[in-house]
């Protein structure tokens, strides 16, 4: 349904075209004019902080959408403190990657008339993201009975650590999760100490599912100009993200344990020693992928030995499998087998550092980085590709309330007054 802080759709306009996008025949835009974006005209509410919230924030504004990033008076969001490293503005890395493209302002809902203004956001809002423990919100009028009560169309999306319901009053911490969720189960070296993942994988999947659910919904009020409640959880999502390890279990009744690089189900499909005990990842998913590789390793009776003809016979010799492998990889490095492996459709690659992976990306033309303002730390970019509404090029994420004054002023006036130009 149409929110006041865009203008409605003409009631005599002709039905579209169904060839046609919001830009044109095939999202050509017109000449001179910026292309358009998935979500241009979608307002969001982004009262969340941390990762998973902001995160799923920032894709729906690298689609389009205009978002504004509330945080309490002080110290903001827990992430600017989080460091180091620290860009070289002061600003906390962990805080830029998670909220590009945002408009801050400071809302202190203990105090009434800020209290108002959330509400009134939220009552503009196509979108409200938070992610405040169940029920926290009720007191503030922020609580979705409230928010659909004053906005019928509304999304909100809530996430919690661990649900809503038993879980409730649990903290949701990434590590936290990946240990009680069983990711450190079967992360690490066989009969080692179990280990997180590098990044905080649980906050980055939930946020994409955030986005899915967000996206879905606003997909059904389109439809039907209602809007819901989207509710994701840290412990469902990663849960969810285990999708051959789980089913491994649900099908045998057996937990699945560590493996370090091995694949359970797959071999080679790991990392193998080369020249100096220099690691080459080397994934052969079939049959054929493996005759390619004894071939191009100069030992191709590999491929008839019964131990390893096909892939369930190679996992189930796989120790003599590796030590067979990696005898022929010694003779050179990573690099130089991989620019052999290659072109043979044998899949591989040397483990590389976070710039080397940068330094193929951009190799490979996919331009991994992107700019987001005159003195700022540059942007990994969004990894989505989009023909006829690309997405926004990002801008800098916001200094804490960098944008209250305008924004307090919008909140405080008519209803139907555009949102102020995002300077």
């Amino acid at each position: 349904m149409p929110q006041p802080h865009r203008p409605s759709p003409d009631a005599d306009t002709e039905p579209a075209d169904p060839t046609a996008t919001a830009t044109g025949p095939l999202g050509a835009a017109p000449p001179g004019e910026p292309p358009a974006r998935a979500l241009d005209g979608i307002l969001v509410a982004d009262f969340s902080r941390v990762l998973a919230g902001p995160l799923a924030a920032a894709t729906l504004a690298d689609l389009g959408a205009e978002v504004i990033k509330v945080e309490r008076p002080g110290t903001g969001d827990d992430t600017r403190a989080w460091g180091p490293p620290f860009a070289a503005d002061g600003t906390a890395a962990y805080f830029d990657a998670a909220n590009r493209s945002k408009r801050g302002l400071v809302l202190d809902l203990g105090d009434p008339d800020d209290a108002a203004a959330a509400r009134e956001l939220a009552r503009r809002a196509d979108v409200l993201i938070e992610n405040f423990r169940p029920g926290s919100l009720a007191k503030y009028g922020l609580d979705h009975t409230a928010t659909r009560a004053a906005n019928p169309g509304l999304v909100h999306c809530t996430i919690t650590g661990f649900g809503s319901g038993a879980g409730a009053r649990l903290p949701g911490y990434d590590f936290v999760v990946q240990a009680v969720g069983g990711l450190m189960s079967i992360t690490g070296e066989p009969g080692g100490t179990p280990l997180k993942a590098g990044v905080a994988l649980v906050d980055v999947l939930t946020a994409k599912d955030a986005a899915t659910g967000i996206l879905a919904a606003l997909h059904h009020r389109g439809r039907t100009g209602q809007g819901q409640l989207v509710e994701v959880n840290l412990l469902s999502s990663l849960l969810g993200s285990l999708v051959n390890q789980a089913s491994g279990f649900l099908a045998t009744g057996h937990d699945p344990g560590p493996m370090g690089n091995r694949h359970p189900s797959i071999a080679p499909y790991e990392t193998l020693a080369c020249r100096d005990g220099q690691l080459l990842a080397v994934a052969v998913g079939n049959d054929r992928q493996f005759r390619a590789l004894a071939q191009t390793l100069g030992v191709p009776e590999l491929a008839d030995d019964v131990r390893f003809t096909r892939n369930q016979d190679r996992v189930q010799s796989r120790t003599d499998l590796i030590k067979a492998l990696e005898i022929r990889l010694a003779t050179d490095t990573p690099q130089n087998w991989a620019a052999r492996l290659t072109p043979a459709s044998v899949p591989c690659g040397p483990v590389n550092s976070l710039s080397e992976a940068l330094e193929l990306a951009a190799r490979l033309g996919l331009d991994p980085v992107t700019p987001v303002g005159e003195g700022r730390t540059p942007q990994v970019a969004s990894p989505l590709r989009l023909s006829g509404t690309p997405v926004a090029q990002p801008a800098a994420p916001p200094r804490l309330d960098e944008h209250g004054t305008p924004l307090r002023t919008w909140l405080s006036g008519p209803a139907d007054r555009p949102l102020p130009p995002h300077m």
